[in-house]
C-alpha cells in the first residue's frame, strides 16, 4: 500500500466530513456509540487505520437499505466496522466478512460480539481465494445464498480474481464495490509497475470488458485522503 498517501490531501476534506456525518448522523442514533467503540478497540488493538469513514460506510449500509439486500460479503473485514455498519443500520441483513490476518480476525470477532450482531455478521477467518471457493460450492449447491451487494477491501493483487469470484455467486442486479482504486491519482502513474496499482488497473480494465458487468470509477475526497472506488452492477 505504498502509493496511497495523504501528499494532496485538504484539511477541508475531513472539516465537511466531520460536519455533514455529526447531522447525517448525530450521536443520538441507536448505532452510534457501538460504532465508536468498534473505532477505539481496534485502535487499542493495534491495528491499521485503514477502515473506510463513517460517511462512506453510511453510504455502503444505505445502498443495502435502497436495495433491500439480505446477504452481503465483504472480503477485507479489519475489525469490523464496514459489516457493523451495514448490519446495525439493516435488520433484514446478514452480512458475510472474510479476514485473512488472525489478529485483525479475532479483534473482528470481539467487536461485533460486543456490537450485538453476532446473529446477523459471520466473520471467517482464512485466504479469501480459498474461503471463497468454499462459499461458492455452498452458494451453488443451495446451501448458502447468493449475495445482492459485495464489498472488497483486501490486498489489491487479487482485485480481479476476487471481482469475477463474487460475481459467480451474485444475484442479478446486485453491485460490487472494489475500495481504494484510485490511490491518490497514482491508479493513472502508468510508469509505475507497483503490484497494487497494476491490480487496481486491472479490474478497471477488465471490469469494462467483462460480460455482464457495468462499472464506474469514483473519485472521492474526504477524511481518508483522495482516493476512490469501483462500483459495478452486475446483471
Amino acid at each position: 500500500m505504498s502509493h496511497w498517501s495523504k501528499n494532496s490531501w485538504n484539511p477541508r476534506w475531513e472539516a465537511v466530513d466531520a460536519y455533514s456525518i455529526s447531522h447525517g448522523h448525530p450521536s443520538t442514533r441507536p448505532n452510534a456509540r457501538v460504532l465508536q467503540d468498534t473505532i477505539s478497540a481496534s485502535d487499542t488493538a493495534g491495528l491499521p487505520r485503514h477502515a473506510l469513514s463513517a460517511s462512506q460506510a453510511k453510504f455502503l449500509s444505505l445502498h443495502c437499505r435502497t436495495t433491500n439486500v439480505t446477504h452481503a460479503l465483504e472480503i477485507g473485514t479489519l475489525g469490523g466496522y464496514s459489516a457493523i455498519w451495514m448490519a446495525s443500520q439493516n435488520p433484514q441483513l446478514h452480512v458475510t466478512t472474510i479476514e485473512y490476518d488472525e489478529h485483525h480476525y479475532k479483534t473482528a470477532q470481539k467487536n461485533i460480539e460486543l456490537s450485538g450482531l453476532a446473529d446477523h455478521i459471520e466473520v471467517i477467518n482464512g485466504a479469501a481465494l480459498d474461503v471463497l471457493g468454499r462459499i461458492s460450492e455452498e452458494v451453488h449447491s443451495g446451501r448458502r445464498p447468493s449475495f445482492g451487494f459485495t464489498f472488497i477491501d483486501a490486498d489489491k493483487v487479487n482485485n480481479w480474481n476476487y471481482f469475477l469470484m463474487a460475481k459467480d455467486i451474485s444475484k442479478p442486479n446486485s453491485v460490487i464495490c472494489v475500495d481504494n482504486i484510485v490511490r491518490d491519482g497514482h491508479l493513472v502513474s502508468f510508469g509505475d509497475n507497483d503490484s497494487y496499482l497494476r491490480g487496481c488497473r486491472e479490474v478497471v480494465e477488465k471490469a469494462g470488458k467483462e460480460p455482464g458487468v457495468d462499472s464506474v470509477v469514483l473519485q472521492t475526497v474526504g477524511e481518508k485522503g483522495y482516493d476512490g472506488w469501483l462500483w459495478a452492477v452486475i446483471s
